[in-house]
């Protein structure tokens, strides 16, 4: 392909979004630029603190469940509040919290600290996700989901880097860059934001939408339950990995050589793939991404060195770059358009609790039956969640969902609130 075609086809990818959703893009990409508590808890626990491993996993478990507890309480917030208050609150007090850990050293206030960091930190993702599908024509969803999630690898890559450094140097030094990082995402929000969440109608107003409506969503929480089954074959890649590969005789050196191929991957296809699947039936992309990601992990029993690992993170990351913006716009099409909020908290529900689950499954099943059982187990529950996909969703009408999610809306992505500024949409500086 020439230069001139790359070109046309990066500003193909990037045209037509609302000037809104690039500063929603550009706050997510300044946060995770500023990524460290998450990178580098448990070294700084272990190495800088002195304090055991078991002490380490279970404020990472403390982490983890502040970050249930918000999935659903972010989400109320964001249809009640409105978005722009409920970012605003999520990151001002992420802020503080994060910059509190780096100066706590009782191991109780330290546990207690990062239960608060991952409560606050992980409400803000409903009121995002809520936010994008407001501001988005629903034609173009995919493609911003997608976009956002670009944004989330090459923020990380770039903080996993240079977080490094900064350990080498001083770990709460590390803990103030994220603060003032989130703090900037605060202040981008502040400035540049408008509210979007959808003016209430007689038809449907957000107080009509409780969490009791999207329990008893029984298709909703079956997509939710799926979601889980896929969440919990990926955090393989994080939590099983490691230890299967320390366990085999590897070094962390060549734990860290074979995942950075899923960064680099994303970083690198996550456009491109994009511009190939935006246009397709999200039921096949689901159904084919699961079964992909579980024979991706599944086939880690089959590696003996460092390369075939490589390869099989590249066959899950090429299913991770399909499933996750196809799932989070599929999200959106079942979500009422007064409920954004609630409905997405309960999709970010089931991420959050499969990082919770995901370390306590590896662990027993790779200590009493061996790493190969728990690889033959993803391509089990792989196969499950994509034939699930297929038989769930076999009935829904590819016209059941962005337009009948959107009704009584505008046309113009806002979700039926008048834009505060007519202003043509535009592209990132960059």
């Amino acid at each position: 392909m020439s230069v001139a075609r790359l070109r046309g086809a990066a500003r193909e990818t990037v045209s037509g979004l609302p000037r809104a959703f690039w500063w929603l893009w550009t706050s997510t990409l300044v946060n995770r630029l500023g990524a460290f508590v998450a990178t580098f808890m448990a070294l700084y626990l272990t190495i800088d603190r002195g304090y055991s491993a078991s002490y380490a996993g279970l404020v990472a478990s403390l982490h983890g469940l502040g970050g249930v507890v918000s999935s659903l309480g972010g989400g109320v917030m964001a249809d009640r509040l409105g978005r722009r208050p409920t970012l605003l609150i999520a990151q001002t007090c992420t802020a503080v919290f994060v910059a509190l850990l780096g100066f706590v050293h009782d191991p109780v206030s330290i546990a207690g600290v990062a239960f608060l960091v991952g409560l606050a930190s992980n409400a803000s993702r409903p009121a995002v996700q809520a936010m994008m599908a407001d501001i988005v024509r629903p034609e173009d969803r995919v493609r911003a989901f997608s976009l956002n999630y670009w944004a989330i690898n090459l923020g990380f890559a770039v903080s996993s880097t240079a977080a490094g450094f900064i350990a080498e140097f001083s770990y709460r030094a590390g803990f103030l860059i994220e603060s003032g990082m989130t703090l900037a995402c605060a202040i981008v929000v502040f400035a540049k934001l408008p509210e979007s969440r959808p003016a209430p109608t007689a038809k449907g107003r957000s107080e009509d939408i409780g969490l009791g409506t999207v329990l008893r969503d029984r298709r909703y929480m079956a997509v939710v339950g799926l979601s889980f089954l896929v969440a919990l074959v990926f955090q393989q890649g994080s939590v099983g990995l490691p230890v299967a590969m320390g366990r085999a005789g590897f070094s962390p050196a060549d734990y860290g050589l074979a995942i950075a191929v899923n960064g680099i991957l994303i970083v690198a296809l996550q456009i491109p793939v994009t511009r190939f699947i935006e246009h397709r039936d999200p039921r096949t992309l689901l159904a084919v991404s699961s079964v992909l990601a579980g024979y991706g992990f599944g086939l880690t029993a089959f590696a003996g060195s460092v390369g075939v690992f490589t390869l099989t993170v590249c066959v899950w990351t090429l299913a991770e770059i399909v499933n996750a913006p196809t799932q989070t716009g599929f999200v959106v099409r079942l979500s009422p358009v007064h409920g954004r909020g609630r409905y997405q908290g309960m999709y970010t529900l089931s991420w959050s609790a499969a990082a919770l689950i995901a370390p306590l499954m590896s662990g027993t099943v790779i200590d009493r039956l061996g790493a190969d059982w728990l690889w033959g187990l993803c391509a089990a529950v792989g196969t499950v969640a994509g034939l699930g996909y297929a038989l769930l969703l076999r009935r829904l009408p590819m016209g059941d969902g962005a337009e009948t999610a959107d009704e009584g809306g505008n046309g113009d992505g806002f979700g039926g609130v008048e834009r505060p500024h007519a202003e043509p949409a535009t592209s990132p500086a960059q």
